[in-house]
């Protein structure tokens, strides 16, 4: 994300991060915008904790003058010029709803950029899952394009959409299963809604290690979709029927004369 920063003119005065704590972008975002006013944004107590706690310990940011600050909300009104959140919106549960509050805290000329996870993440657990009886392994995540129609119908100008298919190695079930984690766990409405005991995770741990590709590494593939688009300004509702009175045709007749 942060290479595609070069590509839009505007200078951000005022950047805020959302979701920073899984994003891990704050420094990305200080060598892009030196001289912006970086605030950030964590809807989750749990991760907000996670982020503060990340910024205190860089203490010398304040040694080389980073504004860096917290906002309890995000803005109601249009304030920020550049809205970053890295790879937080396939944890969102209502997407539409989200999209129109990044929207009216944007100022006009403002953008949006963001990744996350796409549907075709994981698609080797399907299988695996479904197998055991175990429910879906992650949600039925958005597809590019119906983020990119959730772009513009929130109000968003001249979307750009973009995805990217990674392919993930481990040597062991243990260190998959740690990074699955990692990344925030099963948020599938349709996972197991009680506790696992322990002979299930052996049996789980066995059952990722028949993933193995040639070379003797489990294998997982990661769905990464990109997407920015612009804050125009408002446009002028037009009425599909006008109703204009004889005067101010007269005044704007005689205003046409006058001028031709």
């Amino acid at each position: 994300m942060a290479e595609r920063l070069a590509y839009i003119k505007l200078q951000p005065a005022r950047v805020l991060d959302a979701s920073p704590a899984l994003g891990a972008s704050q420094e990305l975002l200080r060598l892009a915008y030196p001289a912006a006013e970086m605030l950030w944004h964590e809807a989750d107590a749990e991760l907000a904790a996670r982020a503060a706690q990340d910024r205190a310990l860089n203490w010398w940011r304040k040694l080389r003058g980073a504004s860096v600050g917290r906002v309890e909300a995000l803005p109601a009104r249009p304030e920020v010029d550049l809205l970053w959140s890295n790879m937080a919106l396939h944890a969102c549960a209502d997407l539409p709803a989200l999209l129109q509050a990044w929207q009216a805290s944007i100022a006009v000329g403002g953008f949006v950029m963001f990744s996350c996870l796409g549907p075709d993440s994981f698609i080797e657990l399907r299988p695996l899952y479904a197998r055991n009886g175990w429910g879906r392994p992650a949600p039925d995540w958005w597809d590019m394009h119906d983020i990119g129609d959730l772009v513009l119908k929130a109000g968003f100008a001249d979307p750009v959409m973009d995805q990217q298919r990674l392919r993930l190695t481990w040597g062991s079930p243990e260190s998959l299963l740690a990074d699955l984690r990692a990344l925030g766990g099963n948020l599938a409405p349709t996972r197991f809604a009680g506790l696992r005991g322990r002979g299930w995770r052996q049996r789980l741990l066995a059952e990722l290690d028949t993933l193995r590709d040639a070379d003797g590494r489990l294998v997982l593939t990661l769905e990464l979709v990109f997407g920015h688009a612009f804050k125009a300004a408002p446009r002028l509702s037009v009425a599909a029927e006008t109703h204009v009175s004889v005067d101010a045709m007269r005044a704007s007749l005689r205003q046409g004369r006058g001028t031709g």
